[in-house]
Formats: C-alpha cells, structure tokens, sequence
C-alpha cells in the first residue's frame, strides 16, 4: 500500500456525505442513499464508479472520526480490489488542521491490518511460503491548503506511516499465541524491530539479573522453564543534553496468574500482557527512526508468570534491587514485581532523569473506565503537562487519577517495606502508588492500559479484534514535547 499526495487519472474518487442537520452552518450534503455513520458504497450507475462514504453528522464528527471514515474506505478498497483512489482531505483540514491529515494516514493503514499466526510467522521468520494475499493499492491524498505546503504534507504524513507501521509490530506482537512469543522469541523480535534504527539494544540474561538481584524479575520469570531477560534500549538522539528519559513496559508474555490463579474467564487474554513493552519498543523506534533530538532509555523485563515449584507463593517477601523488601500477597499482581526493578535498573544504571512506565496492569482501571479510556498517575504537573500536550496529537484518552498517603498506607507490610497489594479497593491507585515507590522520587508517569489495549469486539473502525497498539503514540508525542520542552 502507498500513501501520496496529488491525484491519480486512474484513482476512484471518494465522496463524503453528511446527514441532514437543522444547523444553519452544518455541512449538508443530499446523500444518494440512506445510511448511517460509517456506510459505505461504491456508486456505478453514471459509470464512472464513486465511493461513497457517510460522516454521520458533521457537528458530532470528531477528529478519531477521521481515522475510523478513512479506515473503513481503506478495508473496502481491499475488499473491492480497488487498486487506486484519490481522496481530498479538504473538508477535514478545514476542520482540525493538520491532524486530520495525520489521522486520514494512521485509517488508510491500520483499517488494512488483520492478523493471523501463519502470517505472522511468515513475516517474522522470513518463511514466506505462502501466496501475498493482500491488494496493492495507492492512496492519492489532496489537502489543498497554504498552510500546508506539499513538502510538509509528505512529512506528516512519513511520520503518520511510520506510527501505523509500529503499531502493527505491537500489535503483532501481543496478538501472538503465547506458544509462539515465549521470552527468547519476544527479545528475539524486539531486537531485530530495532536494526534498521540507531537503537542500542542490550540484553540481560537471567543469569545476570540473578547475581544484580533482581528478585523481583527472576522470581517470577523463575515459574517458568522459559528464563526472563531484562530488554535494554538506548537512543542518544541529543547528546548535548544531560537529561534522558525512561520508557518502562511491561513484558509478561504469559500470565497464569500464578499460585493466585486467574479465573477461567480471564485466562484468554493472558498472552496480550506484554502489551506494555510492545508499545515502548514502537515508541522508541517511531523516535529513532524519525530523527527526535531527545535521549531517551527503554526497559523492557521479560518473562512468563507460571505454577510451579519455584514460582512465587502468597507470603513470600523478596528483595528488589532498588534494595526495598516486598511482601507478595497476590502472584497475579506480578506486573508491578518486574516492573519495579526495571525502574530501579534504570534509575540507578542507566541515570535516567525520569520514569515513564506502561503496562496492561490492573483489571480495576478497565472495571472504572471501561475499554476507549486508560489510567494515568503522575507526581509532577509539569511532566503531566507534557503528557497531555501530546494527547492533542495521539488523540488517545487518559483519565488521571489522584492519590495520597493513605492509599501509601494501604501498601504497608509487617514483614517488609512494602507489600505488592492493597485492599480489595482502590486497585489501580494502589498499583500506582506501588510503582511511584521505586521512582525514588524522579519525576514519574504511570500508564495503566489494560482496558484500552484490548479490544474484541474491537472499539472503533481502525481496531481489529484483539489487540490495539495502544499507549505507543502517546509515548511517541510525550517524546517529540520533551525534545521541545
């Protein structure tokens, strides 16, 4: 699939309709048939064929809107085997600016993606024994505005190709039958997605992180008969500055849930719980690839949470390697475990200035905000403030939540520093809090993604059932605010 910009002789045209208001001002349009937001037909009585896409209603449309009507006439450009089609933004522009021209990109190419494992391991094997199934097809793209000049244009929309293509990856990656992302494969993939980038990537194997300390990490990763890794990507894309900040995600690539065994219903999504890492590692690629001057640190711990004799039981208290002691009440709260080395890794080896961590972390943030909004908790307005610039361009939904010492207290243990649950309350706030302990007072961002990065049946037009890619471009643009800040 191709993105340009100009028209095509040969390109279908689209045809945007609008349905009926009573506002004076409205975009009205005579629709030639009747539907609903997001019908779509192609039109062939005057023989020259037209796609026509209804809007809904123009005052309801949003800029995510953009993404879901270009999305959809992307699926059926594939459906129809329509091979070239010419689409003029100039409605959209005039209504979001640039970010429509962004999110027309981000439609056209995640409204084609679909997965299946025999595809994946075609792709990422390189045994490429099956046929090509998918219908070539250039997009020819017009925005016909000053304030857009063409060589802009082609930068938008270079970085909006670049962001679809790493959200595929995560999404790829999560999407994976956890039989067929074990550690090793899932370090595997990541350290190749970063080849073609100025990515350092380095791994430490268990061995290693067992003689550091990292009791957190390799007790967990220790249930398994398949040994965890700690994923570490670096990107000195400004080595003018000092400062360097830390991406942590979560990389459980299956989750059983332990000694405290997750119910029946909840074990079909366990393979998506490296969602984290996989929006990390995208992020990070989206930065190098793009050229961002900022320096930026990645964490990735990777592992499976497993029954078996040397896996974690309710009770244990073990060390982690910022040094504090964590009484573990809950083996399904693993998350926080692996996660809280990475940060203290960071902090401590790799000096970042400050934390970023992501992770599909606890089931109470999807309980309170359901499946299109995910949790946010920060200890610095000003980092805060940055987070939320970059909202306006990744368009995902964050609800921050607050907190205080006597969610702290709910954390506190008699036998340790700290034990990993709190009460049967405040889930995600506490998980939260947990975290923020071993930022050992950096400023620190918390993303709890773990309604938003999983959707079947999926959310909006550009999803497909499964997993979502969700987080990577709002650590992206949390990345192109800090370059500026």
């Amino acid at each position: 699939m191709k993105i340009v910009t100009g028209k095509s002789e040969n390109g279908i045209p689209v045809r945007f309709l609008w349905e009926k208001e009573d506002a004076p001002d409205a975009i009205i349009e005579v629709p030639i048939f009747s539907g609903k937001y997001l019908d779509i037909y192609c039109e062939t009585g005057s023989g020259t064929p037209v796609i026509c896409m209804n809007c809904g209603k123009s005052s309801e449309l949003e800029p995510l809107g953009v993404r879901e009507i270009l999305a959809v006439i992307s699926k059926k450009c594939r459906e129809w085997h329509i091979h070239s089609c010419n689409i003029d933004l100039n409605v959209f522009y005039e209504r979001f600016g640039k970010t429509a021209l962004s999110q027309a990109v981000l439609g056209l190419m995640l409204g084609r993606y679909s997965y299946s494992l025999k595809s994946f391991l075609e792709e990422y094997t390189g045994d490429k024994t099956g046929k090509e199934t998918d219908q070539s097809c250039c997009f020819y793209i017009t925005c016909a505005s000053p304030e857009i000049p063409e060589d802009a244009a082609e930068a938008l929309i270079v970085e909006a190709q670049e962001l679809a293509s790493d959200m595929i990856f995560a999404r790829d990656m999560a999407n994976t039958p956890g039989n067929h992302l074990r550690p090793a494969d899932f370090r595997k993939y990541l350290c190749n997605f970063a080849k073609d980038t100025d990515i350092e990537v380095q791994v430490l194997e268990y061995e290693h992180l067992r003689e550091m300390g990292m009791e957190g990490l390799c007790g967990i990763g220790e249930s398994s008969d398949f040994p965890p890794c700690l994923v570490v990507m670096r990107y000195r894309g400004n080595p003018d500055s000092q400062e360097t900040l830390g991406l942590f995600g979560k990389g459980v690539t299956c989750d059983t849930g332990g000694y405290c065994l997750k119910s029946s219903k909840s074990m079909a999504g366990i393979k998506g719980d490296m969602a984290g890492a996989a929006a990390v590692a995208g992020a990070m690629h989206a930065a190098a690839a793009l050229r961002l001057k900022l320096n930026v640190t990645a964490c990735m711990p990777i592992c499976e949470n497993r029954i078996s004799s040397s896996a974690h039981l309710p009770g244990d208290v073990i060390t982690s390697y910022s040094g504090k002691t964590v009484e573990i009440l809950n083996t399904d709260a693993e998350g926080r475990l692996i996660l809280a080395d990475a940060i203290g890794y960071g902090i401590k080896d790799e000096k970042v200035s400050a934390v970023v961590d992501i992770a599909t972390l606890t089931g109470s943030v999807w309980t309170a905000l359901g499946y299109t909004i995910a949790g946010a908790m920060c200890n610095n307005d000003t980092l805060y403030g940055l987070f939320e610039r970059g909202l306006q361009h990744s368009l995902e939904r964050y609800l921050r939540f607050p907190y205080g010492r006597e969610h702290l207290k709910l954390l506190r243990s008699n036998v340790a520093d700290i034990k990993n649950i709190g009460g049967d309350y405040c889930g995600t706030i506490t998980a939260g809090v947990f975290l923020k302990e071993f930022a050992d007072g950096k400023p620190w961002l918390h993303l709890d993604i773990a309604g938003t990065a999983w959707g079947d049946p999926p959310q909006y037009a550009f999803d497909h059932p499964g997993a979502t890619g969700a987080g990577l471009t709002s650590l992206y643009y949390l990345m192109k605010e800090w370059e500026t800040k």
